[in-house]
């Protein structure tokens, strides 16, 4: 039996993200259904949900790399999702890590954390140097700024684009599966640099598989199901004690996948897989949410 998660005593500020209404389509597929989520200043949420629930999609429609078909999404008070706003201005504050690593290989580790804060912030090469060095120290990294990425091993890399996004000093870290393509013994350690942020305070979405991660440090747990939030709440309740049949599902297949029968939901993969293909998430029948 687990060890419940202590207690989490951050201080919750503004609102800094508000999603009201979010619908996303790909064609005939209807990624996302209404989704309301607000988070809070100094607030980590784990999204977590089978391949294909929309977690991802709703994800990138924070910071419009995805174009929502409707509903409204502010970040730091900007409404993104009006055609005025300024994105490439909300972005600036917003530090997005993505499944894969995206550095640039004929850069080097401080290269790629430089051209950024210098082509976008106008920071001079002195000061963006400083600023990068500091944070691959924080990320374990201090060492290794004149290796190429093709030098590090993947939980190196991944460690390097968190530092790159934390040298923009973002007000809020989106995280999309950060550790999925990682071989399991480096997993460890950018979840470790992730953990130390958030005690830090600062103010992240994670999508995420990793169960562990998400009770110990996430100060709410929102599940997804078919372009749906099936639950939201405390992780010792979404994870530890969850409300609905679909949410317990999905947690005993990731929790104890030996034990599940060969073929079980193969059915419910099919559903939510048909139609055309589309980028991220496509979704399947959305489940009935529980709004308790």
């Amino acid at each position: 039996m687990s060890t419940p998660a202590p207690e989490r005593t951050r201080p919750r500020g503004e609102d800094v993200v508000v999603v009201s209404d979010l619908h996303k389509s790909f064609g005939s597929n209807q990624v996302l259904t209404g989704i309301d989520l607000t988070i809070r200043r100094g607030e980590v949420v784990c999204v977590i949900g089978p391949s294909g629930s929309g977690k991802s999609t709703l994800l990138r429609c924070v910071n419009l790399l995805e174009t929502p078909t409707s509903g409204s999404i502010r970040v730091q008070g900007e409404e993104v999702t009006d055609p005025d706003c300024d994105i490439d201005a909300v972005r600036r504050g917003l530090g997005m890590v993505f499944q894969q690593f995206n550095l640039f290989p004929h850069l080097t580790v401080l290269e790629n954390c430089t051209v950024a804060q210098r082509t976008v912030l106008r920071r001079s090469a002195g000061q963006a140097r400083e600023v990068a060095q500091r944070n691959l120290e924080k990320v374990g990294l201090g060492e290794r700024g004149d290796a190429h990425p093709a030098q590090l091993s993947g939980g190196q890399q991944q460690r390097v684009a968190i530092a790159r996004a934390l040298s923009m000093e973002p007000e809020l870290m989106l995280f999309d599966e950060p550790t999925s393509a990682l071989d399991p013994e480096l997993v460890g350690d950018v979840l470790a640099v992730m953990r130390q942020l958030a005690a830090e305070g600062m103010t992240m979405m994670v999508v995420t598989h990793e169960m562990a991660f998400a009770r110990e440090v996430a100060d709410r747990v929102v599940f997804m199901d078919g372009g749906v939030v099936v639950e939201d709440g405390h992780p010792d309740e979404v994870i530890g004690n969850p409300r609905h049949e679909r949410t317990r599902t999905f947690l005993q297949r990731v929790l104890d996948p030996t034990h599940v029968q060969a073929g079980a939901h193969d059915a419910a993969h099919a559903a939510r897989h048909a139609g055309d293909p589309a980028p991220g998430d496509v979704a399947e029948t959305p489940p009935t949410p529980d709004h308790h």
